[in-house]
């Protein structure tokens, strides 16, 4: 099974609202650790401790979107000697749409080998985790684990 280093779920928010920033932070720690579960629940990859990259993780989410980082998702994922690095991030258009994102890349040449998106109604706790437990039903149904 392929090792997978997973970065968190980081925020993109359109609509310049701070009130809900609270509640979406702690959301974006809950499904991280959410889809983190269930790909290991799952079988879908081999999710590696991040515990010795954390400070390049850090360094570099300081400075940038590691969605959007020009390639220092790989650098990091390299270090940790991954086959595969895991950027995930919510995009919030309005507060009643938001989009949930994962691209999964090959750590070794950066090409994308899977991408998804669900669009979620609503900004809720129950939201937010059914969106993730429907993102990754469809990789199973579908057969994208490990690739």
């Amino acid at each position: 099974m392929k090792t997978l280093l997973m970065l968190d779920f980081e925020m993109i928010d359109e609509t310049g609202d701070t009130s809900a920033l609270p509640a979406q932070n702690a959301r974006l720690e809950i499904i991280s650790q959410q889809l983190s579960n269930e790909f290991h629940q799952k079988q879908l990859y081999t999710i590696l401790d991040r515990a010795p990259v954390q400070a390049m993780i850090d360094e570099q989410r300081s400075r940038f979107k590691l969605n959007d980082c020009n390639g220092c998702e790989l650098d990091i994922a390299r270090a940790l000697n991954a086959d595969r690095v895991l950027t995930a991030w919510v995009q919030k258009v309005s507060n009643l749409i938001l989009n949930l994102n994962i691209e999964i890349k090959d750590a070794r040449t950066g090409a994308t080998v899977l991408m998804k998106s669900v669009d979620i109604r609503g900004n809720t706790d129950q939201t937010w985790t059914r969106g993730i437990n429907f993102m990754v039903r469809s990789m199973v149904d579908k057969q994208q684990g490990n690739r």
